[in-house]
């Protein structure tokens, strides 16, 4: 299941860095390096659903509301359901 995640991951990266502007690639590099730290941490776990790592992402926004601006909060969490929306279609 992780490989499918990081796949779906793998592949919005690269359409954002083709075709996003300056939002969009900074939304998806501070997202990118947060999901590999919640890939890793459901790595060691037993429940790698998608409701697990709905969970893990969840928890990371907490600490992204904490570190950005508003505006740049508001650009993440829109970039986490693209990539949520993207991961959901490759798991299905």
């Amino acid at each position: 299941m992780l490989e499918k995640y990081d796949a779906a991951m793998e592949s919005w990266i690269e359409e954002t860095v083709s075709n996003g502007d300056d939002d969009s690639l900074f939304a998806s590099g501070y997202l990118q390096g947060h999901i590999a730290v919640v890939l890793a941490k459901l790595e060691a776990q037993a429940d790698q659903g998608l409701d697990a790592l709905d969970h893990e992402v969840i928890q990371c926004l907490a600490l992204a509301n904490e570190e950005l601006n508003d505006a740049d909060y508001v650009l993440v969490a829109k970039a986490w359901q693209q990539l949520r929306s993207r991961i959901v279609e490759a798991v299905s």
